[in-house]
């Protein structure tokens, strides 16, 4: 593993990145590859996010709690059955979260870099 590729002992992961607004999906994946990830897949919809969270291959993944006028839940739910660790990103705090994923991590639109990774690294535990 190349050193300047890796922080503080922190396993690197390949991310699969939900939101539609493409502005704040670009910084965010600039943030990912700023930590030292990489970013496996991104969809701005639900039918592109539905397709890659069944078969894409990635290990953890961030999810917009709303896309559009869909809510993002049918993609919650294919992640819970391939069992890879998700955070829901929102700006609507934790009311905002589907009722039955209240216990996933979340992280609360803006969030800093430093959020970002500490995230990512409770989803890599």
């Amino acid at each position: 593993m190349n050193p300047s590729n890796h922080r503080a002992g922190m396993r690197m992961a390949s991310v699969f990145l939900v939101e539609d607004e493409v502005l704040i999906r670009m910084m965010v994946a600039d943030m990912v590859a700023d930590l030292g990830h990489t970013v496996a897949a991104e969809a701005g919809d639900l039918p592109s996010a539905l397709e890659l969270a069944n078969n894409a291959d990635f290990d953890v993944a961030v999810l917009d709690v709303q896309l559009g006028r869909d809510g993002i839940e049918p993609v919650a739910r294919a992640l819970v059955h391939r069992n890879i660790p998700f955070a829901f990103a929102s700006g609507y705090g934790a009311d905002g979260l589907p009722e039955e994923f209240r216990g996933r991590p979340r992280l609360q639109k803006p969030f800093p870099i430093e959020e970002l990774e500490r995230c990512i690294a409770r989803l890599l535990a």
